[in-house]
This record gives C-alpha cells, sequence and structure tokens, in this order.
C-alpha cells in the first residue's frame, strides 16, 4: 500500500522562530515522518533542528529535490513502499514558486496520498496587504533579468486585467523597484512588499504618480512586487 507525502510550511527566513509562523502540530507530525525532502541538506537539517532532538535528527533519512534533479524515481520508492515523508521548501510553503509541485503530480499518479499544513506565503501575504483584487490574480515568479525582455514583460503585465505578482532575488530587489518606477504609467497601482514577517517588513501600495515622490528604501532584502490597472 503507498504510503503519504506531507507537505511542511517553513518559516520566510531561518533567523525567524518557529512561534507564530508555523503551527504546534507540527512537532507530532514531524517526529512521525520517515524522510524529509528539501532543496539542499542544510535546509533539511536546520529545518529538522527546530523539531528533534540531535539523535532524531541524525537518523533522519534525506533526499533533495531541487532543479538538479533529474528523476523522481528515488524520491518515490519510499513512499510506494509505504513510507510517510515530509516535503518543504527553502522558505514558505512547498510548491508555490517551488519544485515540490512535480512530486505532488507524481504521487497523485501513483495514487499516493498527499496532506498539507498551513502556513507562511509571502506571495499570499503580499496580496492581502497590497489592498489590490484577491478576485483575479496571476503570479509570475522571476521575471526576464535583462533589459530589453524585462521591460517588454512588464508592459505586457501593465496591461493584464487582474493583480499580476512576481518575486525578485533580494540584491536585484532595488534595481527591480527603479525600473518600474521608470517605465510604468503614472495611473498603474504599484504595491512592494519587502521583508514580510520580519520585524523590519515594510508595505507600501500607490499609483506610480505618487511612488516617484516618496522614499522606500530596499536593502539587499525579499521583496514581492504586484501591480494593477487604474480601476
Amino acid at each position: 500500500m503507498p504510503g503519504k507525502l506531507i507537505l511542511l510550511p517553513n518559516v520566510l527566513d531561518e533567523s525567524l522562530p518557529t512561534e507564530p509562523f508555523l503551527p504546534a502540530a507540527l512537532a507530532s507530525v514531524i517526529a512521525q515522518i520517515q524522510g524529509l525532502i528539501a532543496e539542499s541538506e542544510k535546509t533539511a537539517r536546520r529545518y529538522l533542528r527546530r523539531f528533534l532532538s540531535h539523535e532524531q535528527m541524525g537518523a533522519m533519512p534525506l533526499q533533495l529535490l531541487n532543479e538538479h534533479t533529474a528523476s523522481l524515481d528515488a524520491l518515490l520508492t519510499p513512499l510506494l513502499r509505504g513510507e510517510t515523508w515530509g516535503l518543504i521548501s527553502d522558505a514558505g510553503l512547498p510548491c508555490i514558486a517551488d519544485p515540490g509541485s512535480d512530486l505532488v503530480w507524481a504521487a497523485r499518479l501513483h495514487q499516493i496520498g498527499v496532506e498539507t499544513y498551513a502556513g507562511p506565503s509571502s506571495i499570499l501575504m503580499a496580496l492581502q496587504l497590497s489592498g489590490f483584487s484577491g478576485q483575479r490574480f496571476s503570479f509570475h515568479g522571476y521575471l526576464p533579468r535583462e533589459m530589453p525582455d524585462l521591460e517588454r514583460k512588464v508592459s505586457e503585465l501593465e496591461k493584464s486585467e487582474g493583480t499580476q505578482i512576481w518575486i525578485e532575488a533580494p540584491y536585484r530587489s532595488a534595481k527591480m523597484l527603479e525600473t518600474l518606477l521608470r517605465i510604468l504609467k503614472p495611473e498603474t497601482n504599484l504595491c512592494v512588499a519587502a521583508s514580510l514577517t520580519f520585524p523590519e517588513e515594510k508595505v507600501h501600495s500607490g499609483k506610480i504618480a505618487h511612488w516617484r515622490g516618496r522614499s522606500f528604501p530596499l536593502a539587499k532584502e525579499p521583496a514581492v512586487f504586484l501591480i494593477a490597472k487604474a480601476p
């Protein structure tokens, strides 16, 4: 009989405490899993350290799922023989801007049970905090890095219906904001949500015309960008 894949939430940064961001039930859930799948061994060990003793953590089998994973066969094998494994992302929720969705799809095809637990998602938190419509929205991952591809993509999103959301590498956040203030139309609505769940969290929403008259310094910090057409 197939086993079970459990999707485990993670904090948005490893420096943050478990409480109040992760469910209290996770401790008992993680004590029962027979292995953990993560993007890196370092992430996996630091995650397990929050819930298990040193001996328990050392005995926990680990497998990696990231951009270098060529096949899911090794990940499916213990699940197909009836074991229960957990899956985490480096930050936030598995399968959201994360390679975990491929494993979940494969688990579904093999009739392997999948469970999930609630936790922080910078993408959904940014949408909530933006004041933009949550009735219709699209997430685009990372936009092109080079000009003019980035300019073309932003212009395309600016014309789209609903709220358009994307993320950027922390060291490029300030450059992304600079680009948006330069190329977006004055009436377009922009929200930047940076360092979510950190003490220094900052979020601002407004029309581009208003943004151009204010200061919103971005260091090398994680940020979510949202734009929406003027109503």
